[in-house]
């Protein structure tokens, strides 16, 4: 049966708003010679992000969440920028260390540890750790005495892409006693912290966040308990398809946030920025596997593709994150589904937003996601059907 595809206007996609002209045209002269599919991440992209937020947030300290993306090469330039680094395992923490990262610039902050993990770390040097709940603070008390503590907040994570809700923090009516708690067990009880959720568009979250630990603080200091630390998390944005204020205009905010609550007396603050800092870095190359329309009239045609949500684009479940996706092809513009290469219905990337992509697209025409050096080679599964890890190279 003969489909006649449905012509629209013809294909365009402002490219330069994510990419520039030259490093495409470096990215293309890679894909040349390396199969796909791959991701390609240019360093220097990260460093002017790390020096934009170390500059529009100069009070802050830098602890890069490595879960993000743990390239090696990624975290050398860090390191040799002055980051600090957010660990959650006791493998991501071996990975610094043997890279030559001070253990007095890694904190776990992870909330969900084993006791052996939590004696693993400390006997390796590591004497600052995130916690949210009585037990936990308990076996730091017990495998990391005198260590330096602090809570985190339960948020809703409203307004962001990526929320990270429910599965971490604790109601700020119950902190108190974790607070009272760890000074009883020998810990210092050194501040809060909260995530507002990943690619937050709603800059007002940092604010009710802050007004809580403000109320946190006081009630710590009625009962002989000084706070010293606010971890802000991450939640800065990266350039997917919605756009976001700049930079600036976020720390500008949180900034004020901060002095309305606390005056002149800011505590010390932490930021955990993960996607914000290499996300624009990566660009995944990818090939059209093969196209189809599932039926006589049916208004939008799959487009299959070689890097699926278990190659490296979870982030892609409820289509969630909506990346940027660039064709080189000429053709008018149709309203396509994109699916990846799995023996796996839920392997489907994008069905209820409609991408639109050249309508002569065929097997072996390359697709650029843009914007994917966060959470994509970190999250590929190691082998569901056979398929390797996603391979990951740093642009020259």
């Amino acid at each position: 049966m003969v489909i006649e595809e449905k012509a629209g206007k013809p294909y365009n996609f402002p490219l330069s708003r994510f990419v520039s002209k030259t490093r495409f045209e470096k990215i293309k002269k890679f894909s040349e010679n390396v199969q796909t599919p791959f991701l390609l991440v240019d360093l220097n992209i990260i460093k002017k992000n790390y020096q934009s937020l170390t500059k529009n947030m100069p009070l802050a300290k830098v602890y890069y969440a490595v879960k993000s993306n743990p390239m090696e090469e990624v975290i050398l330039l860090l390191r040799d920028l002055g980051s600090n680094f957010d660990v959650a395992t006791v493998y991501e923490l071996d990975q610094l260390l043997k890279l030559g990262i001070s253990p007095d610039r890694i904190s776990f902050g992870n909330t969900i540890k084993k006791s052996r993990d939590i004696a693993y770390f400390y006997n390796n040097g590591v004497r600052l750790f995130a916690t949210d709940s009585e037990e936990d603070v308990r076996k730091i008390g017990v495998n990391a005495p005198g260590s330096k503590v602090f809570f985190r907040i339960l948020t809703e994570g409203t307004g962001a892409d990526w929320p990270l809700s429910r599965k971490f923090g604790t109601h700020p009516d119950a902190i108190l006693g974790h607070i009272s708690l760890a000074q009883e067990m020998g810990l210092e009880p050194y501040g809060l912290s909260f995530h507002v959720g990943s690619q937050q568009r709603d800059i007002g979250e940092w604010d009710a966040a802050i007004a809580h630990c403000t109320y946190i603080f006081n009630a710590a200091a009625e009962i002989g308990i000084k706070l010293k630390m606010i971890n802000l998390g991450g939640g800065f944005p990266a350039k997917y398809i919605q756009p976001t204020p700049k930079l600036e205009i976020y720390t500008k905010e949180i900034m004020r946030f901060l002095s309305e609550d606390f005056g002149d007396d800011i505590p010390e603050i932490i930021v955990e920025p993960g996607r914000s800092l290499v996300a624009d870095s990566g660009v995944i190359v990818s090939e059209v596997i093969t196209t189809a329309y599932k039926s006589k009239y049916s208004p939008s045609k799959w487009v299959y593709t070689d890097i699926g949500m278990f190659g490296g684009l979870i982030e892609t479940m409820d289509e969630s994150i909506k990346f940027p996706i660039y064709s080189e092809k000429e053709g008018d513009a149709i309203d396509v589904i994109l699916a990846g290469p799995t023996c796996d219905s839920m392997d489907i990337l994008y069905e209820d937003y409609k991408y639109q992509l050249p309508d002569t697209l065929t097997e072996g025409d390359k697709l650029y996601f843009i914007t994917t050096g966060a959470y994509t080679q970190s999250y590929s599964s190691v082998g569901f059907n056979g398929f390797p890890p996603l391979k990951a190279f740093v642009l020259k």
